[in-house]
């Protein structure tokens, strides 16, 4: 299937390979023209602007965009309205607030462009791992796009079927939630529980390293081992996950996470969650309590910090920002 991708940053160069490796044919466009040039020499088509991106895909087309939310995913829906005809399709494979989604799916449905969203999960790890995907839109668009999302999904791999369940995408890692927005709507909840999961993590692993602490009773002090607790955990626990995996990595590498100031950053969709919660007027204390765990870490460092510093450059690549005026 041809597709076009616009954005080849840490995700959409390797959703690209992905893609090209299944078979795609995939057409890029960057601003940054060198990546373009990076991906053309591994098979892609290349386009210096998006009118000759659109140019070079075939009709009815399809367009994933793989930009930041906010102004970029805006300004290129907003151009490619003008650059695509009915029943072509933009994919909006960012981490877009789901109302964005609704609105952009109405402006575009007057001219007849339809619009999916697809929340995407994978980060750095995608090219290899696959990439989970929840998706939004019109069933029958989706359905057309589905050699796309079978291939950039996981697939099955090893994890045994769950019983008593009927077998849809799901168990393939991608799935189609409902009507446009609702994409976005399951991945901005999967962030947020991310949050709250990532946030235990590293309050447990605060606690372990102090267990020494000079406010304990000389018996009850422990020199504990953080790295070999955190590989342990690992293997047989309750609480192993692909969390705790990069986090043992980062701990193997820099035991005292030393590199790592703590500055922890949110990129909105925890903040989206608690509003969804507070309109939907459902309870949500251990992801609200963990997104104002973040904003508290660009005041004041602790180790729990450095390890959810630690464990979101794993997964995604995210560097620390410096605080304002440092």
């Amino acid at each position: 299937m041809q597709i076009g991708m616009v954005g080849l940053g840490r995700m959409g160069a390797n959703m690209t390979k992905r893609l090209m490796a299944g078979g795609h044919e995939v057409v890029v466009y960057e601003r940054v023209t060198e990546k373009v040039r990076e991906m053309q020499a591994q098979g892609a088509g290349g386009a210096e602007t998006l009118e000759a991106l659109v140019k070079q895909l075939r009709p009815p087309r399809a367009v994933w965009l793989m930009v930041p939310a906010g102004e970029p995913t805006e300004s290129n829906v907003q151009a490619l309205s003008h650059l695509l005809a009915a029943d072509d399709v933009i994919i909006d494979g960012g981490n877009s607030f789901y109302k964005d989604d609704v609105r952009r799916a109405a402006m575009l449905r007057a001219s007849g462009i339809r619009y999916v969203d697809v929340g995407t999960s994978g980060g750095l790890w995608g090219l290899e791992r696959g990439y989970c995907l929840m998706i939004g839109g019109p069933r029958d668009v989706v359905d057309r796009l589905d050699p796309i999302f079978k291939t950039l999904a996981p697939g099955q791999g090893n994890i045994p079927l769950t019983p008593h369940r009927s077998a849809n995408t799901a168990e393939q890692g991608y799935l189609y939630c409902g009507l446009s927005g609702a994409g976005h709507f399951v991945k901005m909840i999967h962030n947020g529980i991310e949050y709250g999961l990532m946030q235990a993590y590293a309050e447990g692993f605060d606690i372990l390293r102090h267990a020494q602490s000079e406010e304990l009773e000389p018996e009850l002090r422990y020199t504990l081992n953080v790295g070999d607790i955190a590989e342990v955990w690992r293997r047989g626990s309750v609480i192993s996950s692909w969390l705790l995996d990069l986090t043992s990595s980062a701990m193997a590498e820099d035991p005292e996470l030393a590199r790592y100031t703590g500055f922890v950053q949110d990129s909105g969709e925890g903040r989206w969650t608690i509003a969804a919660a507070i309109e939907e007027a459902v309870p949500a204390e251990v992801l609200s309590a963990a997104l104002y765990a973040r904003f508290r870490s660009r005041q004041t460092h602790t180790f729990s910090e450095k390890v959810l510093s630690a464990m979101r450059e794993k997964f995604g690549g995210h560097q620390e920002k410096p605080p304002a005026g440092g």
